[in-house]
């Protein structure tokens, strides 16, 4: 929160994450990306990108995530008119320190 930054959900716990995740995290309630139900990959395309990409339309957004792929990030590079930072995040350790600097870094130097 101390980002300030807009966070949204972009999960697949849809609207459990605000009744099971948010809590445990300390996080108010957040708005939830609506993922369309058929959504598939393509070409390696994580099936998140696209959604996430037309959800942040031209704004600048984060997306932190533990299946982001080089397939995502030129995607987004090529089909996003504002700035992104796709940061892939260790599934097996969770948000780091480290993440939260490159994060932070992003946010100053953009």
């Amino acid at each position: 929160m101390a980002l300030g930054c807009q966070l949204i959900w972009a999960t697949t716990w849809m609207a459990d994450a605000n009744e099971i995740v948010a809590p445990r995290l300390g996080l108010p309630e957040l708005p939830i990306v609506d993922f369309p139900d058929d959504e598939s990959p393509q070409h390696g395309l994580h099936w998140k990108t696209k959604p996430l990409t037309q959800e942040a339309g031209d704004r600048p957004f984060i997306w932190l995530d533990d299946e982001i792929t080089d397939t995502d990030q030129r995607w987004v590079r090529t089909h996003h008119q504002g700035p992104a930072l796709l940061h892939r995040v260790d599934p097996l350790v969770g948000l780091t320190d480290a993440d939260f600097a490159a994060i932070r870094r992003w946010l100053t130097t953009r």
